[in-house]
């Protein structure tokens, strides 16, 4: 019995193994026999992908309401779906133009010739999704993929088992798997997937993980993009409506409950604004949800237990080391994890609140008395993914934009810098690197190749060997000027003399 029940797994996660491979192979062996579809192709790849996306979105929120136990079904439509949508409406209306070949001028020592750009497609592309939002942060980079011209395999989390059986279904209704293929939680291992020689990857998630994916990345050169999270700081600005940004930074914070890489992660209050910033905090969210959350269709659960527990250990560190922690509405009971947002004040700095990046509906409030402290408590942190600045006055805005560094920005919102596709998405530094969406998504999955045409009678030979003729002692000349004799080292006369044109 014991040998029969461990052979099982063995077997199935050989198995899986061993799809990733055929799968790898058919779509490399597909994209040499067809390495450079035309615009109509990519254009039709994306209708495709648009009309399921319109199909199955009612599917598509309840599969993902039951990976998470609950998600609210407008959560899901507006942020995954919605999103998905909006990301192939721009990619479809400007692809012809991203395509084309980008002219570009010559030196002037080559005057007459020409220099273009052609964006290439790079080949198979590998996606690695997170769960937070399995559909929006698959079909993304998904999207920017198709657009470049390129083949996908998809790794969905494996906390999604529902969501991932219907991605590919819907996937396989207008894709061949040689063209875009998913992998789902049967494949135990993700090195696996990390381990195979992509022309490009996209991952999501967190930097730990990303550490790993880049490491077994660079194993087979692979150029990756990782979009990572980070401690995105929201700053409360003194000639800011201190209700209006309490409203804005809930809406953040309890948003897929507080699941969201883009999310505010802690807010900076001017000191004396703090009651009244927590106060409003605690209005809004009553106001959101009717001051409950079990059982309200529009608030999500923590994702499962082991993210539940996680997000509970966070709040009792805080508490036993001395801090303030106020909830927003009653707790769940039972095995509900509806948890409502928790406001966090008394801060110290071992506190784990503080230093890791929260993933959940827990908000940190951090006082401060100038904005020089404010900007100096952000850049002495890993750069962020997002800032929020919330200031009507301008030359404030402008001197936080030119002190701070961070992925993106939203000014006197949060969140939807990400959801305009026409501007990239990506971190900085510990954030992340590389860009996805619009223009720069079909950027980063295509290779930029550099054509030279040398136009016919162009005389290239003359800075041919033997050197020292006299158009190379002019163009030298014309392009460095004169050398300065006292910083002539030992054995330059030979490179001297060669530079002089030679005697008749």
């Amino acid at each position: 019995m014991n040998d029969t029940t461990d052979a099982l797994p063995s077997a199935t996660a050989s198995a899986a193994i061993d799809r990733v491979a055929r799968l790898f192979a058919a779509q490399q062996a597909a994209f040499n026999a067809a390495p450079a579809p035309s615009a109509d192709e990519r254009r039709g790849r994306l209708k495709a992908l648009k009309r399921q996306v319109q199909r199955y979105q009612d599917l598509l929120a309840d599969a993902m309401s039951r990976d998470f136990g609950y998600r609210s079904p407008a959560e899901s439509k507006m942020l995954d779906l919605l999103g998905s949508m909006l990301e192939m409406n721009h990619a479809i209306s400007h692809l012809r133009r991203w395509m084309k070949p980008s002219r570009r001028s010559t030196e002037l020592l080559f005057l007459s010739n020409s220099v273009k750009v052609l964006y290439q497609p790079k080949g198979v592309v590998g996606v690695i999704v997170p769960w937070n939002f399995p559909i929006y942060l698959a079909l993304g980079p998904l999207v920017a993929a198709l657009a470049a011209g390129n083949r996908v395999m998809i790794k969905m989390p494996e906390v999604t088992p529902a969501t991932n059986a219907l991605l590919r279904t819907m996937l396989g209704e207008v894709f061949a798997e040689d063209m875009v293929a998913v992998v789902g939680e049967e494949l135990a291992d993700p090195n696996v997937f990390t381990s195979l020689p992509f022309n490009h990857i996209v991952f999501t998630g967190s930097p730990a993980v990303g550490k790993i994916v880049m490491r077994t990345a660079a194993q087979n050169l692979t150029p990756v993009t990782l979009e990572l999270g980070g401690k995105s700081p929201a700053l409360v600005t003194r000639n800011y409506s201190v209700a209006d940004a309490a409203k804005r930074i809930t809406h953040g914070k309890s948003t897929n409950c507080g699941q969201i890489c883009v999310s505010p992660d802690y807010a900076l209050v001017p000191r004396e604004h703090v009651s009244q910033f927590v106060a409003g905090v605690r209005q809004t969210f009553a106001r959101f949800y009717d001051n409950k959350t079990a059982g309200n269709a529009d608030y999500t659960a923590v994702v499962n237990e082991r993210q539940f527990e996680r997000v509970q250990a966070l709040l009792d560190d805080a508490r036993a080391k001395g801090a303030s922690v106020e909830a927003c509405a009653p707790a769940p009971t039972g095995d509900g994890r509806q948890l409502p947002l928790h406001i966090v004040t008394g801060l110290k700095p071992d506190m784990r609140v503080v230093n890791e990046e929260l993933f959940g509906p827990i908000l940190p409030v951090v006082p401060y008395d100038t904005m020089d402290e404010a900007i100096a408590y952000i850049n002495a942190r890993p750069r962020p993914l997002a800032l929020y600045c919330f200031s009507h006055d301008g030359a404030e805005r402008d001197d936080l934009l030119r002190r701070t560094h961070s992925g993106g920005v939203a000014i006197n919102d949060w969140g939807w810098q990400v959801v305009n596709h026409d501007a990239p998405f990506g971190g900085i530094g510990n954030s992340g690197m590389g860009t996805y969406h619009g223009e720069e998504g079909f950027r980063e999955l295509s290779h930029a190749k550099t054509v030279f045409k040398r136009q016919r009678f162009f005389p290239i030979d003359l800075f041919y060997p033997p050197y020292g003729n006299f158009v190379q002692h002019l163009a030298l000349k014309f392009f460095l000027g004169k050398a300065d004799p006292s910083l002539a080292a030992p054995g330059a006369s030979h490179a001297a003399r060669a530079a002089v044109p030679a005697k008749p």
